[in-house]
């Protein structure tokens, strides 16, 4: 099977543009060529990855299973081009950091800031995936180190202690009306609410407030970001539910609020695992041990 990484990266940005054209002019390619491309891979793997829609294309049910391959394929190769420049360079060492996003704008970024000014050997880069898949290439061994939630944890790995955090509604002014006290979960069942997709620690959250009271989620408003979430409840499609600091990352407009959540299903804990084998031993000790604020 013929699979190159031009071939992985057209996938991925398909998926990402939902169209073939826009996904060409990112890579540099022509349209044809780009639509020669998954054709042929399609015939190779005796499935369609994509179907044609209005303005533009959704991948296929079969694409959706195909699609973890192909991330896992991008990984490794990320690692090879990283790994080899690492050592063209005489660096230290390259440790790859799977988080979700929320992490990521709440302490990740910066931490990485200060681990790269304490050790300008070690390269380091981020996967930015939710709890779920940051798991699967843990497992897979394509990431060095991962940072998930904990209640959906599901690998037999060492966690050691990461962040909290916690989620609050987020709400248009104009559409929305509520006091400044705490709401409860009964307060929120029946509103509509934009959540992030599967896998996401909000998504768990919200499904185990639901089965609390005997309900299911309803799953109307799913997105796979939080700018998306912030873009729908600006409109009043829905509330959101967010972290404070990813809320206060948007600096949202006077018209937008947030209020307090009762209870303990909306309080997260992030862990941190790791697998070893490809990073350098010490190398990632010295990142892990800066993450953890303990000594290398």
């Amino acid at each position: 099977m013929k699979f190159d990484t031009t071939t992985v990266r057209l996938v991925l940005a398909i998926v990402e543009e939902g169209s073939i054209s826009r996904a060409a002019d990112k890579l540099s390619l022509a349209v044809a060529a780009a639509s020669r491309r998954v054709s042929d891979l399609e015939e190779q793997l005796g499935a369609k990855l994509f179907k044609r829609v209005p303005h533009g294309v959704e991948i296929t049910e079969s694409g959706v299973k195909l699609l973890q391959y192909v991330r896992q394929i991008d990984n490794l190769i990320d690692r090879l081009e990283g790994d080899a420049q690492a050592l063209n360079h005489g660096l230290d060492g390259r440790i790859i950091i799977g988080a979700p996003k929320a992490v990521v704008i709440q302490s990740l970024a910066r931490e990485i800031a200060d681990i790269q000014r304490k050790y300008p050997g070690i390269t380091l880069k981020i996967v930015e995936e939710n709890s779920k898949i940051v798991q699967q290439l843990l497992r897979d061994k394509l990431i060095d180190m991962g940072i998930y939630e904990k209640k959906s944890g599901f690998l037999d790995l060492a966690k050691s202690p990461y962040r909290d955090d916690r989620l609050v509604l987020v709400y248009s002014r104009p559409h929305f009306r509520f006091g400044d006290g705490p709401l409860g979960i009964d307060d929120i069942l029946d509103l509509p609410i934009v959540s992030l997709g599967k896998g996401s620690a909000v998504l768990s959250a919200v499904q185990r407030a639901y089965r609390s009271r005997g309900r299911l989620f309803p799953d109307n408003f799913t997105v796979s970001g939080f700018d998306t979430m912030f873009a729908m409840v600006r409109h009043g499609l829905g509330v959101g539910l967010m972290p404070p600091d990813v809320l206060r990352s948007f600096h949202p407009e006077k018209s937008l609020a947030s209020v307090e959540l009762q209870g303990d299903w909306h309080q997260r804990s992030y862990v941190l695992s790791c697998v070893e084998g490809h990073a350098q031993e010490q190398t990632l000790r010295n990142v892990v041990a800066a993450l953890l604020g303990k000594p290398a």
